[in-house]
C-alpha cells in the first residue's frame, strides 16, 4: 500500500542499525536513496551492494562539520533537483556521569545529535519549500521525554530535538512540509553493542519492556516509512513512541 515511487529521500546516518533499516524499506517502497556515512565506507559499500537495481547513493558526510554538511545535500541538489523526505537519523549515545563529564564529551554530543540536525534541516528546507512537499522524520529517543541517568548529555541533545520537531512542524506546515519524529527505546544495534555485551543485563532490558522483547531496527524503520508516506499527511508534529510499551508519554 505504500509507495514512494519516483520520491527522494536522505536518510543521514545510514550505513548501519536504524539507518540502514530505513535505506532498505525506502529502497522497497520505491524510493530513490541517499545515505550519509562519516567514515565506514566497508559498511556503506556492504549496504549497497545488497541491491541489483537503483542502488541507494552513499554520501560522506561529516556531522560536525557544516561545510561537509552544506557540500552533502548540494550533491543530491545537483543530481536531482529535489529533496522529498528527510530522515534525521544520525546519532551518537555514550556514557557520561555528570561530574565526570568533559565539555568535549558534552559538546561532541550536542554537535551530532543536535547541531548536525539542524544544519541537515537547515540546507534541506529551502528545497523542500521551493516543491511545496516534504516529510521530515527526526529519530529521537525515549530518554529525551524522561531524561536518562548516566547519559544527561545524551537526554538533552533529544529533548532538544523533540522540541525542534514540534516548533518546524508549525513553522513548515504552509508549505506542505510536516514534521515529525520517531522515539525508539531500546533498540537491538551496534550502538547498544557494548552494553548488551552483559547477557544478564540485556535479560533485565528486556523484561522491562511490556511486550517481551527488545526492538529491531526493522521495528524503527516501519513507523518511519509511514510517517513519510501519504497514510501519514494529516499527522504534524507528533512524537511517535516505539518502545513496546516500555515508556508511556503522551
Amino acid at each position: 500500500m505504500i509507495s514512494l515511487n519516483d520520491k527522494n529521500v536522505l536518510i543521514t546516518g545510514g550505513s548501519r542499525g536504524i539507518g540502514a533499516a530505513c535505506v532498505r524499506l525506502f529502497h522497497k517502497a520505491g524510493a530513490n536513496v541517499f545515505f550519509t556515512y562519516k567514515s565506514d565506507l566497508v559498511s556503506a559499500n556492504c549496504l549497497i551492494n545488497e541491491f541489483n537495481d537503483n542502488s541507494p547513493v552513499a554520501i560522506q558526510m561529516d556531522m560536525e562539520s557544516e561545510q561537509s554538511i552544506i557540500d552533502g545535500v548540494n550533491s543530491i541538489r545537483k543530481k536531482e533537483h529535489r529533496i522529498d523526505i528527510l530522515v534525521n537519523n544520525a546519532g551518537i549515545w555514550k556514557y557520561g556521569e555528570i561530574d565526570k563529564m568533559s565539555l568535549e564529551d558534552w559538546g561532541e554530543t550536542m554537535r551530532i545529535n543536535m547541531s548536525g540536525l539542524f544544519l541537515v534541516t537547515r540546507e534541506v528546507v529551502p528545497v523542500m519549500k521551493e516543491n511545496k512537499f516534504g516529510r521530515i522524520i527526526n529519530i529521537t529517543s525515549t530518554a529525551g521525554q524522561r531524561g536518562e541517568a548516566f547519559h544527561s548529555h545524551y537526554a538533552a541533545s533529544k529533548g532538544a530535538a523533540i522540541s525542534f520537531t514540534k516548533s518546524l512542524a508549525v513553522e513548515l506546515a504552509a508549505y506542505n512540509i510536516t514534521v515529525n519524529s520517531v522515539a525508539p527505546g531500546w533498540v537491538d544495534t551496534e550502538m547498544c553493542t557494548e552494553v548488551f555485551a552483559n547477557i544478564d543485563y540485556k535479560e533485565e532490558v528486556r523484561k522491562g519492556i511490556p511486550v517481551g522483547r527488545i526492538a529491531t531496527a526493522e521495528d524503527i524503520a516501519g513507523p518511519v516509512l509511514f510517517l513519510a508516506s501519504e497514510l501519514a499527511r494529516h499527522i504534524n508534529g507528533e512524537i511517535l513512541n516505539v518502545n513496546g510499551g516500555s515508556v508511556l508519554c503522551g
